[in-house]
């Protein structure tokens, strides 16, 4: 890639007991790029993405974020500093309407006295906010802003949490397993969503156990091991099953690969 990074981790350790689940890793995530995140069950993937969403905090190493050094606390300093992060079960309250779930947290309030005062919502503002949003994604299929979030499919939801991230999401945006439960249809409209969220120019980082989405839509490919980045791999280069093979250890990669 020919841009620099706007996110690198290097020597990024984190143990629990005798456990080392991050043991020196490394990554990079370069503008405007879909940088798909993949290995085997307990290689370290999870605790790498919660590391540099704020989730835990690591015990070496170093983050960078747009050249600066940055240590989190907490997701929502992550969140402040413009990474948005959807997880597998999309932290949505189904109760709530679509506006109040794309708000949660970070709801407007009216201005004057109601506001600092009366502490009352603007709630006329966030919805407009919420139909401009849902309609730049091509999401407005769903037609009251308001209704619950537990009256939709669950491509739908995917779509709101993808949309709430994209809106607030500054610098970046990780997907954690977004298909992993949508049927075929419904994970093509998340597919595509990516791909438009990426063409407005904030970078991704996909997590993914679904090979064909991963080549279908990456630009490279982190693969992580043995709590540690393998190496990376461009997607038109190598095959699936060299990404399982890698992943598994049941082949090596190129030097040229494990040097990325």
């Amino acid at each position: 890639m020919a841009s620099e990074p706007i996110l690198t981790a290097r020597g990024i350790v984190k143990r629990y007991g005798r456990v080392t689940a991050l043991d020196n890793a490394d990554f990079d995530l370069h503008k405007g790029e879909i940088l798909a995140v993949i290995g085997d069950n307990g290689a370290g993937k999870s605790s790498l993405i919660k590391a540099i969403s704020g989730a835990i905090r690591p015990d070496e190493g170093e983050i960078r974020l747009d050249g600066e050094v940055v240590n989190f606390r907490s997701p929502i300093e992550a969140r402040k500093a413009g990474i948005e992060t959807v997880y597998q079960n999309l932290a949505l309250s189904p109760a709530l309407s679509i506006a109040d779930n794309m708000f949660l947290g970070r709801e407007i309030r009216k201005s004057g006295p109601l506001g600092k005062v009366f502490r009352m919502l603007d709630h006329a503002a966030m919805e407009k906010i919420a139909r401009d949003k849902l309609s730049e994604l091509g999401l407005m299929t769903i037609q009251n802003i308001n209704q619950a979030v537990e009256t939709l499919s669950g491509g739908q939801r995917q779509g709101v949490a993808v949309a709430r991230a994209a809106a607030f999401g500054s610098k970046l945006i990780i997907l954690d397993e977004p298909t992993a439960a949508l049927g075929v249809k419904e994970s093509r409209r998340v597919l595509e969503l990516i791909l438009d969220v990426r063409s407005r120019g904030l970078p991704i980082v996909l997590i993914s156990h679904n090979m064909p989405h991963v080549f279908e839509v990456a630009d490279r490919i982190h693969i992580h091991r043995l709590g540690k980045r393998l190496c990376v791999i461009n997607p038109k280069d190598y095959t699936m099953s060299d990404a399982v093979a890698f992943m598994t250890g049941a082949k090596t990669p190129p030097p040229e690969a494990m040097a990325a």
